[in-house]
């Protein structure tokens, strides 16, 4: 599913046009492709505005500003030439984790891990293990998340994150720290931090929690989502890093929309109960454990429902002389979605079946589908920009371990978190493409 990939875009662009686009039709053709997406912006801001509980409590300087920090951390990162030197040289810690992870899986799981074969391999990408290969890395991450929380790294970072959010976007300390930590921990993992406050937080602050959880991505899975994207994408786990933090303010602001309320409960101490170092390795572990085994039941389940679904439509009539498959489906029903984020049309089609298998089925098969792509069949603008929109949890599956993890926290209010983590489907799907329209902007 891998298969061969192609480059099809890269984190720096050229500064300068080239001759071929100093003409006037050139010229055209990039101010209207910018255009739109700043439309796609627009709707984003529009249809949030059209499902909120209550339009009239519409804050434009609330707006405004997540909007300028969501540019700001765009700009910097992407086009900053330090921090954009520093996000390509990410790549290196990707091989490097990866190398690390061979070496374990291989000692445990022997050729199928990465180790060496005891027979003559004629098509080395058949002995491509994705459960044994692969995934262990999500078990390896999600280790070194703990030893590094324990160690108190992460908090610093979180910490400083919390800070922006609040002096930005008027949070509260709890819901600034819990937002700050999702991108690193997870949409569970993080309100753990703040658990004592949980009980008393306004629905404004839970729906800002879970639009958060949904419209990024954990830590947990950031070089997973890289070495998947590694050879279609430059600067790979930079950019997925970046989609995360650019959905935060995002998100915030969504939700803040959609859900209009206070947001200013107090900070709490941010402390995850490890003893430790080894403790924390030990239950980091158990907890990457855990999602190694979840996210390999669902590719399971999921490539096996698009199988099923694929059979089922075969039986329909073709369609321009080709059967209908649920990928074609998917992109007749998202394209003009694709289109909002600034994708020419005539590659929407193909975008906007990515879009609908992350909605549908979840942003990993998404990624995979991704870079298995023909070569030419995305520009390199088109395809940053996807990357961009498909770099969130907001899907069916997602919602359900949201449900199922904050009712264990807080059962005393599921009937309140049932309606708001469906809602959060919309705002999470949403704030990811108002990152990939923010891309398409600046691209």
């Amino acid at each position: 599913m891998i298969g061969d990939r192609i480059e099809v875009s890269k984190m720096d662009h050229p500064d300068e046009p080239g001759d071929d686009e100093c003409d006037g039709a050139g010229m055209s053709e990039n101010i209207l492709v910018h255009l739109q997406s700043v439309l796609g912006i627009c709707a984003v801001i529009t249809l949030a505005w059209l499902l909120s509980e209550d339009r009239r409590a519409f804050r434009l300087r609330m707006v405004a500003g997540a909007l300028l920090l969501q540019l700001a951390i765009a700009l910097v990162l992407l086009k900053f030439p330090p921090a954009r030197a520093l996000l390509l040289g990410l790549n290196g810690v990707v091989n490097v984790l990866g190398s690390a992870t061979t070496a374990g899986a291989s000692f445990v799981f022997g050729y199928v891990g990465g180790g060496v074969t005891p027979f003559a391999v004629t098509n080395p990408r058949a002995m491509t293990s994705f459960a044994f290969g692969v995934l262990p890395l999500v078990i390896v991450i999600s280790a070194l998340s703990a030893l590094l929380w324990y160690w108190r790294i992460l908090p610093l970072v979180v910490g400083a994150i919390a800070f922006v959010l609040r002096r930005a976007l008027g949070l509260g300390g709890a819901t600034a720290l819990a937002s700050g930590a999702t991108v690193f921990l997870g949409m569970i993992e993080a309100p753990l931090l703040i658990r004592p406050c949980l009980a008393k937080m306004t629905r404004t602050e839970l729906f800002i929690l879970f639009s958060v959880g949904l419209a990024s991505v954990a830590g947990t899975m950031f070089v997973l989502y890289a070495t998947v994207l590694h050879a279609v994408l430059p600067g790979a786990l930079g950019h997925v890093l970046v989609a995360s933090m650019m959905a935060l303010p995002g998100a915030v602001m969504i939700a803040r929309i959609m859900v209009p309320g206070d947001a200013a409960t107090e900070e709490v101490p941010a402390e995850l109960g490890y003893r430790s170092s080894m403790d924390a390795v030990a239950r980091g572990t158990e907890d990457g454990l855990k999602i190694y085994l979840q996210v390999m039941a669902l590719l399971i389940v999921m490539v096996a429902l698009i199988s099923l679904a694929d059979q089922i439509l075969a039986a329909l009539p073709m369609l321009a002389g080709a059967p209908v498959t649920l990928e074609r489906v998917l992109g007749w029903l998202f394209a003009p979605m694709a289109w909002l984020y600034g994708v020419p049309w005539r590659e929407a089609g193909v975008a906007g079946s990515l879009l609908g298998t992350k909605a549908i089925l979840n942003e990993l098969v998404a990624y995979l589908n991704y870079a298995a792509l023909p070569a030419g069949t995305l520009d390199a603008r088109s395809g940053l920009i996807m990357v961009y929109a498909l770099c969130g949890f907001a899907n069916f599956g997602s919602v359900g371990i949201l449900i199922a993890g904050m009712s264990a926290l807080m059962p005393e209010r599921r009937e309140e978190i049932v309606p708001l983590a469906m809602r959060a489907l919309i705002s999470g799907t949403l704030a990811s493409g108002l990152s990939a329209s923010m891309i398409g902007l600046i691209t």
